[in-house]
């Protein structure tokens, strides 16, 4: 390619796709970590229990998980970043390479507490955007007929937040017959869907994790000084 042919680019930042760099030099050895969100606060809460059954598959399958419970979370800029539980779930953000998000369907949306917890995570700390580049499961309790609204939103939060969002989710229609008295979740069909859910996100999280800097490596960012990134990403008069 002649450097006429596009002079629109800065040569020196363009870059050809590198196969090479998609093949981790020294993939990591460590449980893959996945971090997962519910949004209820129910005692009995359905998004809880299928959040808590996807961590039991996600364990089997080798992987370290913590999950984050909302109460207490402040409605965003209704506390300083200093909240406990905001510093929480942004440590817990960072520490993660992959997500589930599992809510309730409420009023034909994701719940407040759901959207909540995604508003309070950083779409950027200084220049470094904590979930670019993380995979991401979405999942979602209903009390009625199947629906898909509430994952049809999170897929577009997590390609906001600049997430690999898995093709595969899970939506668990009268939520409220599919768990035992015990709290686990019954066999069905639901459940052999969550339990690919879970298998997809284990093997994207796998794949990607070690090359996740450079899957999101972008020429307009490279243009671009981490000052003056910092600065748009974090405007105070949004």
């Amino acid at each position: 390619m002649q450097a006429t042919d596009l002079p629109n680019i800065d040569p020196a930042l363009f870059r050809v796709p590198d196969p090479a760099q998609l093949r981790a030099m020294q993939p990591s050895t460590h449980p893959p970590r996945i971090a997962l969100l519910y949004g209820s606060l129910r005692a009995r809460s359905f998004s809880r229990l299928l959040a808590e059954e996807a961590a039991r598959l996600l364990r089997a399958m080798g992987a370290e998980t913590r999950i984050f419970n909302p109460s207490g979370l402040p409605l965003p800029d209704d506390a300083p970043d200093s909240h406990p539980k905001v510093v929480e779930l942004r440590e817990l953000t960072q520490w993660a390479e992959g997500m589930v998000w599992c809510s309730p369907e409420r009023h034909g949306a994701m719940t407040g507490i759901m959207k909540t917890q995604i508003d309070w995570i950083p779409l950027s700390v200084g220049a470094v955007r904590p979930t670019q580049g993380k995979t991401l499961a979405v999942m979602q309790v209903c009390g009625g007929s199947q629906s898909f609204n509430a994952v049809n939103q999170m897929r577009v939060l997590g390609r906001w937040m600049r997430m690999l969002t898995i093709p595969n989710q899970s939506s668990v229609a009268k939520a409220f017959l599919e768990f035992d008295d015990h709290d686990r979740m019954k066999p069905s069909a639901y459940y052999d869907r969550v339990v690919d859910v879970m298998e997809e996100l284990v093997k994207f999280t796998l794949l990607t994790r070690d090359i996740a800097s450079h899957l999101v490596d972008r020429y307009s960012e490279r243009k671009e000084s981490a000052g003056e990134l910092s600065k748009r990403v974090n405007q105070a008069s949004i």
